[in-house]
């Protein structure tokens, strides 16, 4: 089986101290939960990790490729993995904080990153789930999935008030508790798009991914707090 573990972090630009500022003690808590979900994933041993993130198409990344934080006023690139004169900046947002979450691991392991289109319907993310595995066959794989809850936690969210948005989380909180594949393919992309969820279709591509390992799998939930107004959720999946 190549996939060997898998785990699923936010990706809020609040995460980088840089970004943070005097406030970046307020994501401490957050910060460790994706340090360890990270450190979870190095454990299981894998040869090379794979990053997944939403972006505006599907598409697979050179391993050169780089993200900025630029226009959250950090200065300097964050790379994937290889520096030379093949990567360009293209990295979307969910990447560029996954990257930047494997850099502070200090790992020496390959790393690749994939998007997903963030309007991708779940049957779409689910077969990209499965060519993922395809893809690496021969080769133990570590799954990075990037993806933020609802925006829409209260007045002072991104997208304000929505009585639907608890609901939600929860029930996502609930299906990476539990491993629960089928939960997360359930996740209805209309809802999603109105509660701002950044991370439905990654998650989707994950549990396709999952489903085609066609064995058994444990999840542990390790952090769900909403504290500006945005569904921040931490896991991790390992075969049971």
């Amino acid at each position: 089986m190549p996939l060997v573990a898998a785990a699923v972090c936010p990706h809020p630009p609040l995460l980088v101290p840089g970004v943070a500022g005097a406030a970046a003690g307020e994501l401490d808590d957050l910060r460790a939960a994706c340090d360890a979900a990270v450190a979870r994933l190095i454990a299981a041993e894998p040869e090379l990790i794979l990053l997944v993130g939403a972006g505006p198409q599907s598409i697979a990344y050179h391993p050169a490729e780089r993200g900025t934080l630029r226009v959250y006023g950090v200065d300097g690139d964050v790379r994937l993995w290889k520096v030379n004169c093949a990567g360009g900046e293209r990295l979307p947002l969910s990447l560029t904080i996954g990257a930047w979450l494997i850099g502070r691991s200090r790992t020496e392991l390959p790393r690749f990153a994939r998007a997903v289109a963030a309007d991708a319907p779940p049957p779409e993310c689910a077969r990209f789930g499965t060519e993922l595995l395809a893809e690496a066959a021969g080769h133990r794989v570590a799954l990075l999935v990037m993806g933020d809850g609802s925006a829409c936690r209260g007045r002072h969210a991104p997208g304000y008030d929505d009585p639907r948005a608890q609901a939600y989380d929860d029930g996502v909180a609930r299906a990476l508790a539990d491993a629960d594949a089928e939960a997360l393919l359930g996740l209805d992309p209309q809802l999603s798009a109105q509660l701002r969820v950044a991370g439905r279709a990654p998650w989707q591509a994950l549990a396709g991914a999952v489903q085609a390992t066609d064995a058994p799998w444990r999840g542990e939930l390790t952090y769900h707090e909403a504290p500006y107004g945005v569904a921040y959720l931490v896991a991790n999946w390992e075969p049971a």
